[in-house]
This record gives C-alpha cells, sequence and structure tokens, in this order.
C-alpha cells in the first residue's frame, strides 16, 4: 500500500460516527411491521375478493324473457271468479265499526 492510501484509511477510521451499526434494530421492527401490515392487507383483500360475483355480464344476471309467438300468448288465462278472490285477498279481514266517544255512553 502506498502512503496515500494508508492516510485516507486511517482518516476515514477516525472520522466514523460512533452509532454506526444502531440503526439495524430500528430497520428491522420497520421491516416487520410492514410485513404484517402487508399480509393483513392481503388476507383482507382475499375475504373481499371471494364476496364478489363470478360475472358483472347483465345477461347472468337479469332473467330471460320469452317473447310468445302470436299475441294470444300475451293473454293471461283466468278462471271465472279470480278476480274476485284476489279483491277479497287483499281486503281486510275485519271491518269494525266507528268508535264513538267515551263521554256519550254515560
Amino acid at each position: 500500500m502506498t502512503p496515500t492510501t494508508l492516510m485516507v484509511l486511517s482518516v476515514a477510521q477516525q472520522q466514523a460516527p460512533q452509532d454506526v451499526g444502531k440503526s439495524g434494530p430500528f430497520g428491522l421492527l420497520l421491516l416487520v411491521l410492514l410485513l404484517l401490515a402487508t399480509a393483513l392487507l392481503v388476507k383482507s383483500m382475499s375475504g373481499h375478493l371471494k364476496r364478489l360475483p363470478r360475472s358483472f355480464d347483465a345477461a347472468d344476471r337479469e332473467p330471460r324473457v320469452v317473447v310468445p309467438d302470436s299475441p294470444a300468448g300475451l293473454e293471461e288465462r283466468r278462471e271465472p271468479g279470480q278476480e274476485l278472490l284476489d279483491t277479497l285477498r287483499r281486503a281486510p279481514l275485519a271491518i269494525e265499526a266507528p268508535r264513538g266517544d267515551e263521554g256519550d255512553r254515560g
């Protein structure tokens, strides 16, 4: 080695800071925390992806409509009295008389 090389090495060793290598534990902690956060994000995202439907195509979601070839196929065939039965089914079960004031009874 040449004298200048030895002088540069000795100067470099003298100027080394006192806390060289002390950032290792802090860096390791930071790395572990980032890996933990990444693992939690991957777990959460996989849970959300499992809830998605297999396809977003409109044809898969809507029921198919069958259009008949003739106008006769469009009419609903109802039995006689079916409208009356439907009306009675929608009506209230009991009809109460209007109530008078409680003070009228006496």
